[in-house]
């Protein structure tokens, strides 16, 4: 693996780590959850033989501190963070981004607020539950995980928000984790000691942002709406899937579930430079 060029950006309120590698036209990587730039390790570099492949730690975790570590988390500041790195990166010229999971959201986000500055995003399960039918019941599941932190502690927590991810028919135990790659396996480590903040701020704050349709219907012919092949009836899923039909858009399937970045990273990047060319 190519060993990445190194920055850090003072933004509002924290400062970011952030890895550049490669040459040609920006292509700006959003990480989702608790993962950081590490996460695209296993497609960061097949991705620099054709752009200039950046990404980074968003704020609040993992080398992106916080000024005030107790901070209330915003999607439109993630998002702004994300039009810095492109001013800074890519100055005058649109680039291209994707964004997985939390981090597709503030792609979402990035889109309706800086159109200009935007060639093609790629939204791999933005959890936008506030688009949905259903949208009380995932509120809801919010305020329940919310309480189980505050009163039981970390894991508990996590345990009720996986639950309310999966497909609303399935009662079976749940299937053994995917063997991860040795590179994914080893940031297990910086995934733990990001969830208390993921699970804290990121959930509530992402998971009730509203997106806004109407401009992004309007802005649909730069968007990508991506989703697992293994994803189909979870929560995560369904969001893509309702936007796609209402834009009247493809919605792409990449391999593995929602982590499939991290469990089938090989066919994942090869989704992905697809998608980034349609």
């Amino acid at each position: 693996m190519t060993d990445p060029t190194i920055g850090r950006l003072r933004v509002s309120g924290a400062t970011l780590h952030y890895e550049v590698r490669g040459r040609g036209p920006l292509l700006l990587l959003i990480p989702g959850g608790t993962g950081g730039a590490a996460s695209f390790d296993g497609i960061a570099d097949e991705l620099a033989a054709t752009y200039t492949v950046a990404a980074y730690d968003p704020r609040g975790l993992s080398r992106s501190p916080l000024d005030d570590p107790g901070a209330e988390q915003r999607v439109a500041e993630h998002a702004e963070d994300a039009f810095r790195l492109l001013e800074l990166l890519s100055p005058g010229e649109p680039a291209r981004v994707f964004g997985s999971s939390s981090g597709a959201i503030a792609a979402l986000h990035l889109l309706t607020a800086h159109p200009e500055r935007v060639e093609r995003v790629v939204a791999h399960e933005p959890p936008v539950v506030e688009v949905l039918p259903d949208t009380s019941e995932h509120r809801a599941l919010i305020a329940r995980v919310q309480e189980t932190f505050r009163t039981q502690g970390l894991m508990p927590a996590m345990a009720v928000f996986a639950a309310g991810l999966k497909k609303d028919d399935d009662t079976a135990e749940p299937a053994p984790a995917p063997e991860l790659p040795p590179e994914a396996a080893a940031r297990a480590e910086q995934t733990l000691a990001g969830l208390p903040f993921f699970i804290s701020r990121i959930v509530p704050a992402f998971m009730s942002y509203v997106p806004d349709l109407d401009r992004l219907a309007s802005l649909s012919d730069r968007l990508v709406l991506a989703c697992g092949q293994d994803s189909r009836g979870e929560l995560p899923y369904r969001p893509a899937a309702l936007m796609a039909e209402r834009f009247g858009t493809e919605l792409r399937h990449f391999p593995g579930g929602h982590v499939g970045l991290n469990t089938h990273s090989v066919g994942f990047g090869e989704a992905l430079k697809k998608a980034l060319l349609a």
